[in-house]
């Protein structure tokens, strides 16, 4: 462990080298190397997760670049975990990229999120958040999600086992009544820092999880609002999932 790269995390109170080594022996994935996927997989490279599983199946465009800061210019027209897995070697060697040019379906899901022992879901549809959920629950995995649209974002933490062996609530437990797929969010605008506020968020729930560090954001749900600065939390309690998929 490289004493200078991580001196900042080892002199943190309560943190330190049994922290940090915890990241080190870390495996995360990532559903999503866009907008949230990006400042997610940059921190958790930089804080020194061992080992980064990146699930995704885009192309770099132009449009991209307005908000998903992993590429550049040279990068269009480029694989996005090709690019993502270069870019995070050259931030931290120490750190395994480990790209899956594939969408995740309900063929691949097990084989997939079993990889990681935290999962992060960046997807940008309905469909990719259903399965990341109800794989996760079959696995027992925690994930972590995001979401964002125009100029405001959510952040949650699902399937979480808590100190007493109790369950968090799942991504169904948010929406009771089945939720209708709606445009891709870039389609409706998106506010070009809103996702890197919106994944760090979601990366600082990644790194709790795993350190042991912090409450996570189970049973809870935190949602910012860019146009008006204001980040707010609101609860949320496990119910009987419904049966909409």
């Amino acid at each position: 462990m490289p004493p200078d790269r991580y001196h900042r995390h080892l002199i943190l109170p309560g943190f330190g080298p049994e922290g940090q080594e915890k990241l080190r022996a870390a495996s995360v994935v990532v559903v999503g190397a866009g907008g949230l996927g990006s400042p997610v997989l940059l921190y958790l490279a930089a804080a020194g997760v061992g080992t980064l599983e990146i699930v995704d199946d885009d192309l770099v465009e132009e449009t991209n670049l307005q908000r998903q800061v992993l590429y550049g210019t040279a990068s269009l027209g480029r694989p996005k975990v090709e690019v993502a897995a270069e870019r995070l070697h050259d931030l931290n060697p120490d750190v395994a990229c480990r790209p899956h040019r594939t969408r995740l379906t309900a063929d691949n899901a097990s084989r997939l999120l079993s990889r990681g022992q935290v999962v992060v879901d960046c997807c940008d549809n309905i469909a990719g958040r259903l399965q990341i959920n109800d794989t996760c629950l079959e696995l027992d995995r925690p994930f972590v999600h995001g979401a964002i649209c125009r100029f405001a974002g959510q952040v949650s933490v699902f399937n979480y086992t808590f100190a007493d062996g109790s369950k968090g609530p799942t991504y169904r437990c948010l929406y009771p009544d089945e939720p209708l797929e709606a445009e891709d969010p870039a389609d409706l605008g998106v506010l070009g820092v809103l996702p890197g506020i919106t994944g760090c968020l979601m990366a600082s729930e990644v790194i709790k999880l795993i350190t042991g560090v912090g409450e996570p954001l189970a049973g809870r749900v935190l949602i910012v609002d860019t146009k008006t600065a204001e980040i707010r939390t609101v609860t949320l309690a496990r119910q009987e999932n419904p049966d909409y998929s």
